[in-house]
């Protein structure tokens, strides 16, 4: 039987005994608004239940008749919460952000050296085209074909492939061209579905939860099923998947594939984790996974891939990014983009095309693959001697979905222990921002992922270990010192005011 931070071999202590009775109190204190942390969520602009009464957080800034604040994706809610506290992007390295889903930028063993300079020919100082540079968008469908579709009929050309800033840039262009339709999503998944979901009111959400008991698979049967029933017709999901580290791939991929073509349903996966991929034998490394491998006709099949350098080839601040899929959705996208973002950087478009030769990005895959495996190792070894022994180990992707429930309350709610480890200067994702709900009216310690936090091993080695020495101080002094310290007096804004304490 395992032990949690708080166990003591069956012994009864008098942490024990108080922890008891804590626990009999907050057993029946199960909304939202008895909890300060949650409180502070609701009161940012934007995180009120929708549909309710107008919002306005501040009279004195909201002037702007008809404007309806959108809410911020987790990881902002996050980044805004820890510079309430003192964390700053030009001393991050004082923190351990283990909440930022992006993975470290730096040299790593084995992987080929960094780009540092970047070339501007006086061309590449003009606007790029919506969909693209060609000669980029001829890289990528090549690799593609290389990658998945050797020896098969019908492959992709740059016909196919929309260059596009940033994965959220392909996702807004996709949902603005897609019509009134129902639109099928899982529980948990990326953060910024929410916004994407909430902000093109065409696009009807329809949730679908994954169960903890199938270690979050997809089930496929439900899914056809939804599709007869309740008319959907576009399907939005990650693979593999944020944050739950699980993939879908081979025989159940293909019939993900064959499913949206039987059914005349689009499918949307988000794939920018394709390469994080942790297989246990050597000769399996290098080794990534698509839907491209299984579409039969690339502009018959309603496959649409989202994916580029963010991840994969660890550039975030790159900004580049593409959309695959037929030669008519490309044409459409070309349309959305010349409104809602206006194209790619130009010079770093031409910059990323020595990046995807074959042999550059077999290189960095095998490196990708062996070190984010050793950290995830590393970082999994780590929790368990906290007593946070993680139930589903990820398979891919650089993230850890935690489940804190065995933890005493308030510890074991996300959106409470990442307001204390603010207090440590570590950062984590409270799980109720993969609850994809638009309208955000549910109580939110109802929510299924209300006991969850996504932590990311994509930092460097000395990061990861700075926030896991700080989840030690937070259990250790829970264990010492008891609960009453926890909960409450969380800094509120910038100024460093605090909320009054409360028992």
């Amino acid at each position: 039987m395992s032990t949690t931070p708080f166990s003591n071999s069956g012994r009864s202590t008098p942490l024990d005994h108080f922890r008891d009775i804590v626990h009999d109190v907050m057993k029946n204190h199960k909304h939202e608004k008895e909890s300060e942390a949650h409180r502070i969520f609701r009161e940012q602009a934007g995180h009120n239940p929708k549909g309710l009464l107008p919002q306005t957080v501040n009279p004195d800034e909201e002037t702007v008749p008809g404007i309806v604040h959108p809410g911020s994706t987790g990881v902002i809610y996050c980044s805004d919460r820890a510079m309430a506290n003192g964390f700053s992007y030009a001393a991050a390295h004082e923190w351990a952000n283990l909440g930022q889903g992006a993975p470290e930028v730096g040299d790593i063993p084995d992987a080929p050296p960094r780009p540092k300079t970047v070339e501007l020919p006086v061309d590449s100082l003009e606007y790029a085209p919506t969909t693209g540079v060609k000669a980029l968008r001829e890289a990528v469908a090549n690799l593609y074909n290389l990658t998945y579709r050797q020896g098969k009929e019908s492959q992709y050309t740059f016909e196919n492939v929309c260059i596009v800033p940033g994965g959220r840039s392909g996702l807004s262009r996709v949902a603005a061209v897609i019509g009134d339709v129902y639109t099928s999503y899982q529980v948990p998944d990326y953060t910024a579905y929410d916004q994407v979901l909430g902000a093109f009111r065409r696009l009807v959400p329809v949730p679908t939860s994954l169960d903890v008991e199938n270690n979050y698979a997809m089930d496929l049967n439900q899914i056809k099923k939804d599709i007869k029933t309740q008319g959907l017709q576009v399907i939005l999901a990650s693979n593999p998947r944020n944050p739950t580290g699980q993939v879908i791939q081979g025989e159940e991929l293909k019939d993900l594939v064959q499913l949206s073509r039987d059914t005349t349903t689009t499918l949307i996966l988000d794939e920018f984790y394709s390469w994080y991929l942790y297989p246990e034998k050597e000769e399996e490394f290098g080794k990534c996974v698509s839907s491209a491998e299984f579409v039969k006709d690339v502009n018959e099949d309603s496959i649409v891939i989202v994916d580029g350098l963010t991840k994969n080839w660890r550039l975030p601040g790159w900004r580049v990014c593409w959309v695959i899929g037929p030669k008519n959705l490309i044409t459409a996208l070309s349309q959305s983009g010349s409104f809602l973002d206006g194209g790619a950087n130009h010079p770093l478009q031409l910059a990323a095309l020595p990046l995807l030769n074959p042999e550059h990005v077999k290189q960095e895959k095998l490196a990708l693959q062996k070190h984010f495996k050793h950290k995830r190792d590393h970082v999994l070894a780590r929790l368990e001697k906290l007593g946070l022994k993680v139930e589903i180990p990820p398979q891919a992707t650089f993230y850890i979905w935690l489940n804190l429930e065995h933890l005493p309350a308030p510890l074991n709610n996300g959106l409470t222990f990442f307001e204390e480890l603010l207090k440590e200067q570590t950062i984590v994702i409270p799980g109720i921002f993969f609850d994809i709900n638009p309208s955000h009216r549910r109580n939110l310690m109802d929510s299924p992922c209300h006991h969850f936090v996504r932590l990311s091993f994509g930092p460097p080695l000395a990061d990861l270990d700075k926030g896991l020495d700080a989840m030690g101080r937070v259990l250790r002094k829970a264990k010492k010192e008891g609960l009453r310290d926890f909960g409450h007096s969380y800094k509120k804004s910038i100024d460093g005011s605090r909320t009054p304490i409360f028992v």
